[in-house]
C-alpha cells in the first residue's frame, strides 16, 4: 500500500492526471492483480448477505415501489431483480436501483467504519446488474468486486464525509464506477472520468439520516449505483467529467470538505498489489446501525443481570463521538426518544435499541421495530432512562488503524433506584472479525436461510447456494438472482410516472 497525500491545487498548478486521486483509483482498478482466494471466499459470503437482506424486504414499501419504477423498464439483454422470475430482464441501472434498495432497506448487511463509514456491498448490485447485462462471468465478477471494494475502503480510511454533513454515497458513486470498469476491462482513462462524474453527482447531504429518517436512506446507495452506471456509459461514448475532482480549486476538498488548505491522505494498493480491502469489512448480525452491534450483544448479555427494569433509575452509555452524535443523545433529535418514529429513525435510536435488546434478550428485523413493540409503556419509560455521552478513549479507539485496538461499542452503566450500579462493556460485536463468535461462511448461510425461510421455496434456497460455491466458475450470473412466488412479493404499488395508463 502507498498512501498519497490529497489536496485542493489552483488552476493555475495545472495538476497533471496521473498525480490526481481519481486517475490514481482508476490506475488500480484497471491493474489486472490475481484476486486471493480468501478474498474470492469472502465476495461470495458478502453476495449471500446482500440477498439474505434482499429477500427479507422484498414486500417492504420502498423494495415494491422501486422494483415497480424497474418493471417499467424492461430490456435484453438486461439484469434480474430480486424476486422476479430469472428470465425477466430490466435495464441494467434500473435493476441496480430495485436490488440496491432491497439490499439496504432493512440496514442489516456488511460495513466498513474509519475515518467515515460506509456499506461497502452496496457495490455489488451495480455491477452485478452490469455483468449480467454485458455477460460477464464468475472471475470478471470476483475481479470487479474487489476493485469496487478497495476504492471505497481505501476512501472511508482517509476521507471523513460526515464532519461536513455529506452523506457517505459520495464514496460509493466513485467505487462502483471503478468496478465496473474493471468489469469492461476499460481503459484508466475512461474509468478516471467515470470515478470523477460520479463523485460530481452523488455527493448529497447527511440529512437523509438526519432528523425524521425516511425511506430515502435505503434509496440513497441505490442512487449512487445507478449513477455510476449511467457516468460509466456516458464516458464510454466519449464524455467528461469535471476535473480534477477532488483537488480541483472549486472541487470537492476546496468546498464540500476541509476546504482549500486540508490535506487529505488515501491508502491504494501499488501496481502489482492485491486487492484485499474487502477483508478489512465486516457484516451485521443484527439488523441495526453498525455502532448499536456490540451494544445489542452487550444488552443481552446484561438483561439478565439488571433483572426488574421498572426498578432502573438511569442507564448511561459511554461510547465513541460518532456513535454518540450520530445515534445517541448526542445527535439531539428528539425523534430518536419517539414512540411513533419511523423504523428507519429507530434504527438509528441506540436509546430505543439498546431498551429493547435489555428486554429482549436479543433482536429481531420485524418484531424489534414493530410499531405495538415501539409503543410499549414500559419500554417507552425504559427508552427515556438511557441516555449517551462521548468517552474520549472511546473514540480513540473508533479511530485507531491497529485492528486490534479498533472499537465500536462502549461501556454501560446502570443505575437502580436503590443506588446499586451494573456495568459492563464490549469492544466488538460478537459477529465481527474479533469477536466472540465471527462471521464466516456457514454463518452467512445460516443468515440466509432465517431471513429467506416462508419467502424463498427451499429448493430456490438450495440451487442459489450452490451457484455462490461455485461462484468462480460460474458462466451465466442470472443464477445469483433470487426467485420468490408473486404472492411474497407484497402489496401492488401506486402508479407512477413510468407506468402511467
Amino acid at each position: 500500500m502507498k498512501t498519497h497525500s490529497v489536496r485542493t491545487y489552483k488552476s493555475a498548478e495545472k495538476l497533471a492526471r496521473e498525480d490526481q486521486l481519481a486517475w490514481k483509483m482508476a490506475a488500480m482498478a484497471t491493474d489486472p492483480v490475481p484476486v486471493d482466494a480468501d478474498v474470492a471466499e469472502m465476495i461470495g459470503n458478502r453476495i449471500i448477505d446482500n440477498a439474505s437482506v434482499a429477500v427479507a424486504s422484498v414486500a417492504r414499501r420502498p423494495v415494491a415501489s422501486a422494483r415497480a419504477q424497474t418493471m417499467a423498464h424492461p430490456y435484453s439483454p438486461g439484469a434480474t431483480v430480486f424476486g422476479l422470475p430469472s428470465d425477466k430482464r430490466f435495464s441494467p441501472e434500473w435493476a441496480a436501483w430495485a436490488n440496491g434498495v432491497a439490499v439496504r432497506e432493512l440496514d442489516y448487511h456488511d460495513t466498513f467504519l474509519a475515518a467515515d463509514y460506509s456499506h461497502p456491498g452496496d457495490n455489488i448490485p451495480p455491477v452485478l446488474a452490469v455483468a449480467q447485462h454485458v455477460g460477464r462471468n464468475g472471475q470478471d465478477l470476483i475481479r470487479a468486486l474487489a476493485a469496487s471494494y478497495e476504492i471505497q475502503v481505501d476512501l472511508v480510511k482517509g476521507i471523513c464525509l460526515h464532519e461536513h454533513k455529506i452523506d457517505h454515497i459520495a464514496h460509493l458513486g466513485p467505487s462502483a464506477a471503478g468496478g465496473i470498469g474493471a468489469l469492461l476491462n476499460l481503459s484508466t482513462e475512461t474509468v478516471y472520468q467515470a470515478i470523477q462524474q460520479a463523485l460530481h453527482t452523488t455527493t448529497t447531504t447527511r440529512q437523509s439520516r438526519k432528523g425524521e429518517i425516511s425511506s430515502w436512506k435505503a434509496y440513497a446507495p441505490a442512487f449512487a449505483g445507478k449513477m455510476a452506471i449511467e457516468a460509466v456509459d456516458r464516458v464510454m461514448r466519449g464524455e467528461g467529467a469535471p476535473s480534477p475532482a477532488y483537488e480541483g480549486e472549486d472541487g470537492f476538498i476546496a468546498w464540500l470538505l476541509s476546504g482549500p488548505k486540508a490535506e487529505y491522505k488515501v491508502p491504494l494498493p501499488e501496481k502489482g498489489d492485491a486487492k484485499r480491502a474487502i477483508m478489512d469489512t465486516y457484516t451485521k448480525e443484527h439488523s441495526a446501525e453498525y455502532q448499536s452491534q456490540a451494544l445489542i450483544d452487550l444488552a443481552r448479555r446484561m438483561g439478565p443481570k439488571v433483572g426488574d427494569f421498572a426498578k432502573v433509575k438511569s442507564i448511561v452509555i459511554h461510547t465513541s463521538h460518532h456513535t454518540h452524535y450520530v445515534i445517541g443523545t448526542g445527535a439531539n433529535d428528539p425523534q430518536k426518544m419517539d414512540p411513533k418514529a419511523s423504523r428507519e429513525t429507530l434504527d438509528h435510536s441506540i436509546m430505543y435499541i439498546f431498551a429493547v435488546a435489555l428486554q429482549d434478550g436479543g433482536w429481531h428485523h420485524e418484531r424489534s421495530y414493530a410499531p405495538e413493540r415501539a409503543a410499549r409503556p414500559d419500554t417507552v419509560a425504559l427508552w427515556h432512562k438511557i441516555s449517551t455521552v462521548e468517552d474520549p478513549e472511546w473514540t480513540r479507539r473508533y479511530h485507531s488503524h491497529d485492528p486490534n485496538e479498533k472499537a465500536f461499542g462502549g461501556r454501560v452503566v446502570v443505575t437502580m433506584e436503590d443506588g446499586s450500579t451494573i456495568t459492563d462493556e464490549l469492544a466488538v460485536a460478537d459477529a465481527h472479525p474479533l469477536g466472540a463468535r465471527p462471521f464466516a461462511r456457514p454463518q452467512y448461510i445460516a443468515k440466509f436461510r432465517t431471513l429467506a425461510e416462508g419467502i424463498v421455496a427451499a429448493s430456490e434456497q438450495d440451487r442459489f447456494l450452490e451457484a455462490v460455491e461455485n461462484l468462480a466458475k460460474l458462466s451465466d450470473l442470472s443464477a445469483l438472482n433470487v426467485t420468490v412466488e408473486a404472492a411474497k412479493l407484497g402489496a401492488p404499488r401506486p402508479t407512477g410516472i413510468f407506468d402511467w395508463k
